[in-house]
Formats: C-alpha cells, sequence, structure tokens
C-alpha cells in the first residue's frame, strides 16, 4: 500500500498532517512498538487531535510487532517471555495473553510453553515482504534440503543393506537346498551299490 503514487504522494506533501499520516502509516506497515511510542513522543496530541483512538493503536501495534519479533526469529523458531514482555512494554504476567490474541488475530501459530517460559513458533506472517524475508525463506529452503539429503542417504542406506541382506538369505536357503539334494543323491548312489552287491 505504501508503494502506491497516491499514498507516496503524502510523503511529500505540504500539508504537515498528510505527511505525518504517512509516517504513522509506514510505522503500522513495518515498524515497531517502540517507534510508535517515539511517534507519539515527536507528535505531540497528533492522535488526540486527529480523533484516532491510541488504546486501539497501541493494541494493533504489540499484535504487529508480536508477529514481527516472532517472523525473526530464525531457525529457533522460539521466542522467551522476557524477550516478549521487553518488546511489547508489558508485564510478564500478560505475555500469554497477548501471545493467544496474536494467534487469534491468524498473525502467527506456536505454542506456549509454560515450564520454558518460551512461544514455540510453528508459523509467523511477515508484515512485509523484501529482500530480507526472501534470504530468510532461502535459508529455510536450504535447511529443508540438507535434511532432505540426509533422509535420503539414510533411506538408501537401509534400503541397500536391506537388498544385502535378502541375497544373504537367497543364498543360505539355495546352498541348504542344493546341500540336502546333494545328500539324497548320495543316498540313492549307496543303495544301488548295495543292492549290486546283494
Amino acid at each position: 500500500m505504501t508503494s502506491l503514487d497516491s499514498v507516496q504522494a503524502l510523503r511529500n506533501s505540504d500539508d504537515s498532517a498528510a505527511s505525518t499520516f504517512f509516517e504513522l502509516l509506514e510505522i503500522f506497515t513495518s515498524q515497531l512498538l517502540e517507534d510508535y511510542v517515539a511517534f507519539k513522543s515527536e507528535h505531540n496530541n497528533f492522535i488526540s487531535e486527529q480523533s484516532l483512538d491510541d488504546a486501539a493503536l497501541t493494541r494493533k501495534m504489540r499484535l504487529l510487532t508480536l508477529a514481527s519479533i516472532a517472523s525473526s526469529t530464525g531457525q529457533s523458531r522460539s521466542l522467551p517471555y522476557s524477550n516478549i514482555a521487553s518488546s511489547l512494554k508489558i508485564d510478564a504476567d500478560d505475555v500469554e495473553m497477548w501471545v493467544i490474541d496474536v494467534i487469534r488475530a491468524g498473525l502467527v501459530e506456536g505454542k506456549l510453553s509454560q515450564q520454558k517460559q518460551m512461544f514455540l513458533i510453528h508459523r509467523s506472517t511477515y508484515r512485509v515482504f523484501g529482500d530480507q524475508q526472501w534470504r530468510e525463506v532461502a535459508g529455510r529452503l536450504d535447511m529443508w534440503r540438507s535434511s532432505l539429503i540426509g533422509v535420503l542417504g539414510v533411506i538408501r542406506q537401509e534400503k541397500a543393506g536391506l537388498i544385502a541382506q535378502k541375497e544373504r538369505e537367497l543364498r543360505e536357503v539355495e546352498a541348504k537346498v542344493n546341500g540336502s539334494g546333494g545328500g539324497y543323491r548320495r543316498n540313492q548312489q549307496r543303495e544301488a551299490i548295495d543292492v549290486g552287491l546283494d
């Protein structure tokens, strides 16, 4: 949305309120709660003058911030309660409530580990998808590829071992069949010799 020409025009608008709205839009598009707090400090009374609901905006920024930090966990895919409390500027006791809210909003999927005091992330939504996000996706795909190559190697090794075992079993069966068949023929020859002697 911020890349639209009409929206970009607000950035350089002579109307200070328009350019301030653009700045606020950018914060909600890609930045964190601390940026929103800094915006309010820099633009004193702008939120109230524009009849915006600060409580609703703060709540939305907390949800978006949690989604952003969940997306940036990398390969660990886990987020300590302490990090969440610090990023959202909330008490540690309220962390689980906010995590449940962000899951309900469909921004993140995961589960809470009260014992480890961690939020274990299964899936998270990127607010902005740019070069950094593509690099993260490429990194995860490389990791999955390496894992699959390892699994494929184990499967091939097990398959080769199974084939070798079946071949050994088949040779053992053939040896037993040939061994007992040879014994039967020797017994017939002995019997024929015995009959001839009689």
